[in-house]
Formats: structure tokens, sequence, C-alpha cells
């Protein structure tokens, strides 16, 4: 089959590898239909190549037609249309029955220290060949797989493989009061799906903060209000006397490592990218640092007593925070890998009203052949042609 590999820091390439078949009674094969490129596939692109090798399968955002399945899998048959959750769990652990999907124990990597295992996301989280691919084994058919309806576009389903559901859990760990003020830093796929959900479950304002003129049209088209911070001097000063000279009740970092703005980080993930795997991978575990102008600006906004919900990925081990200013002012701090089953059941109807409430019709700006996801990478990686989110077509 065809799939996108991972050749090198900003080279991947569309390869011929063997075809995935079931290897465990637990196991199914989808043939994909369609497969999006998230954000966090561009840290694989840049900051997270010590962790890969040539020839890994990417993508963690898939959606098909159930091919075949294990004699253990009795909940799905061929022909079934499914959505892959981009991470791997039983639903039958200690963890999983208290629906932390992300921290599964029967899938968790315990040699790399972390959570569950993940489709195409290094060896930290598996080696798990990934999506974006023409076929996909899928561990744990049992339970992970989201059957979905028949009819309707890919795209109106497509997203509860990660997207949906994490900006669905960032804005569930923002608490944001009935009528309260939410704040959104990043615009990208995940901070405009925070900015469409935090007003539809209840948030008075919401405010969204980007430089990229596309990603502020497309939140303005949903009712939200923008900033451009290329224009602020002060980002926090300016949100805190926006909202009443406390600032946000709430504040969401869709943004993660490798915020603009931050020259320091980025040397250092560029250092370490410069050396032997093996060594890279030692200075990531050990003294990773993470470019930090993002959450720090969320966490020196946000109201006295208010909340800071991280759905960016960061990766760094000895990153420097404003502890006495977070304690003094009681600023609270819920991050984490979306448990992307637990929140499915609150999403679906949503997904099935044609009225499209979430406005999951107006995310995806380019569709493309899977033979093209090299270009696409490079396309969202430089933020070119108005590209907000590219979906792969196997």
């Amino acid at each position: 089959m065809k799939a996108l590999t991972w050749q090198g820091k900003r080279d991947v390439r569309v390869e011929d590898v063997p075809d995935p078949r079931i290897e465990e009674p637990t196991d199914a094969v989808i043939r994909v239909t369609s497969t999006a490129i998230c954000g966090s596939d561009l840290h694989l692109y840049e900051v997270l190549g010590p962790y890969l090798k040539p020839g890994d399968v990417l993508g963690h955002e898939p959606m098909g037609i159930v091919e075949e399945v294990g004699p253990g899998v009795t909940r799905l048959k061929p022909g079934d249309r499914v959505v892959v959750p981009f991470n791997i769990a039983c639903g039958s652990c200690w963890m999983c029955d208290r629906q932390l999907y992300a921290q599964c124990e029967t899938t968790q990597v315990t040699a790399q220290g972390k959570g569950a295992a993940l489709f195409g996301y290094t060896s930290l989280y598996g080696s798990v060949p990934g999506g974006q691919a023409e076929y996909l084994r899928v561990p744990h058919a049992g339970f992970g797989p989201i059957k979905v309806p028949a009819t309707g576009p890919d795209e109106r389903w497509l997203y509860l493989s990660d997207i949906l559901p994490t900006a669905w859990q960032a804005v569930k760990y923002a608490d944001t009061p009935p009528g309260g003020t939410l704040a959104v830093f990043g615009l990208g796929p995940v901070g405009q799906f925070c900015a469409r959900i935090g007003r539809h479950l209840g948030a008075g304002r919401v405010i969204g903060l980007d430089l990229v003129p596309e990603r502020l049209a497309m939140a303005r088209r949903h009712g939200i209000e923008v900033l451009d911070v290329s224009e602020l001097d002060d980002v926090p000063s300016t949100l805190i006397d926006l909202v009443d000279g406390r600032g946000p009740d709430a504040v969401i970092d869709a943004v993660g490592m490798e915020a603009h703005g931050a020259p320091l980080g980025k040397l250092a993930q560029t250092a370490a990218g410069l050396l032997p795997d093996a060594l890279a991978r030692t200075m990531t575990d050990k003294i990773g640092v993470d470019r930090l102008v993002v959450l720090k600006a969320a966490l020196k906004a946000v109201r006295r007593g208010g909340t800071v919900s991280v759905s960016g990925v960061y990766g760094g081990e000895v990153d420097p925070l404003p502890l006495m200013e977070m304690f003094d002012r009681g600023v609270q701090l819920r991050m984490g890998q979306c448990h992307v089953r637990r929140w499915v059941d609150e999403i679906m109807p949503l997904l099935a009203d044609d009225a499209d409430p979430l406005g999951v019709a107006d995310l995806r700006t380019h569709r493309v052949p899977l033979a093209r996801a090299p270009q696409a990478y490079e396309m969202f990686q430089k933020k070119e042609d108005g590209c907000v989110k590219v979906v792969l077509e196997p």
C-alpha cells in the first residue's frame, strides 16, 4: 500500500510499505477514506525527529471503512464506517474505567515513561504505524473505533479522531463560568474549535488570538472576537484591560511547544535537532525546553483565581514557569492528552445536527490526494495559501 513515511527533518515521502494485517484477535484493519494532518504532526516534521526512524508511517487522524476484524472483535463488522481515535485504549483497565483513556494501562509505553500508545507518533508512544496511508491496523478495535453513520461527507465525522474532542476537553478543563470570558491563544484547527465550543457551552465572550490573517478571518466568521497579536505590544496587559481590568475567567493555550516569538527556545530545539539521535533524545528527555511565550502570556493574562487549560503539545523537562506569580494569583492549570472516547457521546448529537452548530464544514481549507502529502506538510508548516486544515485522500 501507499503511506506517508518520515525520512528526516522536513522530509516526508509517500512510499510503498507492507499492507497491514490482523496480528491480534482484537485487531481490525480499515481502508482509510480520509486522514488529516494535525498541528502536532508538525512537531514530528521539526522537533521530535530524534524519536523517529526512516520509514515510520505518520498520521493519527484517520477514518474509513472496516475491511477485516479479528475473532475477538464483536462490535464491528466489515463495511462499518468508523473514525479512529488517535490514542489506543483497551477500554477496561483501571485508567479506562475512570475514562482516562490517554493513560490506558494496557497500552502505556512504560519503557519511555509515557501514557497510552498513539498512532503514528514516535517511539515515545509505541512506534505504532499511523493513518496517513491507504490502510490501517487498529489495535483494541473492540473499544477504540467510533462507528458513524454511512451518510454525510467524511469531514462531518473525521475530526472526532482528535481535534474536536481535544478542543472539547480543553474547554471543559477551562471551566469558564456561564456568561464569563474565555480567551483562546492560537486559532489553528484546535483553537478554532475551542472558540466555537466555548460559545456553544455558554461563555458570554470568547476572544481568539493569532497572527495569521486567514485564521483570524475564520474565527471572525463564527462570531469570535479576535485580536491580532502582531499588533499588540503586551498581550497579557491588553487582555486584562479588555476584560474589566481583571482578565479572562479562563484561557486556553492551543499553541504548544513551537510558539512564535521565543528565540531562545527555538535555538535550543534547533541545537538538539543537530545532535546524533541518541544524544538528542537524552538531551530532550533530561533538559528539553519549549518555546513558552504563549503559555507564559496565558498564565499572566488569566484573572486571579482563573483557569489556564493547555491543549497545545509541550515536551520540555526543565521549562521555567512563573510559579510565584501563579501561586499568588491562585491560577489553576489543567492539561493533558485528550481522552477521546470520554467526550464522544456529548459531541455526536452536534455532528448529527444538519445545522452544524460547531461549524465542522468550515474548517478544512485543503483536500489533497495522499500522493501530495509532502507538499501539503510544507504548505501547512509555512502557513501558505491560506492553509488552516489539510485533509488527505488516500
